[in-house]
């Protein structure tokens, strides 16, 4: 069983897809850290991820290509080559550099590949994935049996982005992070490629006033009705 979450930035899909995959057994797939961990090694190779030239999205594509990415701990450690880059890659400007790369053509392909491989992968060894991140439910798993399509206003996700933030001791602020959200959901419903949307088929869910344990135990019904159908 494949199950399909996306939903804007900030609106809980990295903590319920954690727990979701914990509770079913299945294997996690963070697609969003394989962007994040593609945006750090161009920054560190000083390549310019906003760069909209050819040149600058060839370069980047050959990297997301050739890029020695790694998961560990079902997913929840994320490596490249031998370093681990966890903590590094949730950094604001990690995030936002993500989120520029990810609306080059170059990019997805290499990633969407990447993420098929490891969701069938998953689904061959624990019975079923869990993928999380932009396009799952649309583009990289359409033919998902689950999907879900998290959502909540600009700032309850604000709020929560600052929360993650702090707890990787970033300093920001509230104004900062309602910024960080703006842009990225701008970013993400304007990109010709893979623009933010729910499927036609997805259950949205809105988490502004569930718990996370509320919004995991919505799922798990939704997963247990379409193995019972």
């Amino acid at each position: 069983m494949i199950i399909a979450i996306d939903g804007p930035a900030g609106a809980g899909k990295s903590t319920t897809a954690h727990a979701l995959a914990g509770r079913l057994g299945f294997a996690y797939i963070d697609t969003g850290a394989m962007y994040r961990a593609m945006a750090l090694a161009a920054l560190e190779k000083n390549i310019d991820c906003a760069g909209a030239d050819c040149e600058d999205a060839e370069k980047i594509g050959a990297l997301a290509r050739s890029l020695p990415l790694r998961f560990e701990d079902n997913g929840r450690r994320v490596f490249i080559g031998e370093r681990e880059v966890t903590d590094e890659i949730r950094a604001a400007s990690v995030g936002a550099a993500a989120s520029q790369i990810a609306a080059l053509p170059q990019v997805r392909e290499a990633a969407v590949a990447h993420q098929r491989q490891l969701a069938r992968e998953g689904e061959r060894i624990s019975g079923g994935a869990v993928l999380e991140g932009r396009d799952i439910q649309t583009v990289v798993f359409p033919d998902a049996q689950v999907k879900i399509f998290l959502d909540a206003a600009s700032q309850t996700r604000a709020a929560r982005r600052l929360e993650q933030w702090r707890e990787t001791s970033e300093q920001a602020t509230s104004s900062e992070a309602e910024q960080d959200i703006d842009e990225r959901d701008e970013r993400d419903k304007a990109r010709i490629v893979s623009p933010l949307c729910a499927a036609p088929d997805a259950t949205v869910l809105a988490t502004d006033e569930l718990s996370s344990e509320q919004v995991l135990e919505r799922i798990i019904e939704i997963v247990e009705s379409k193995r019972n159908a």
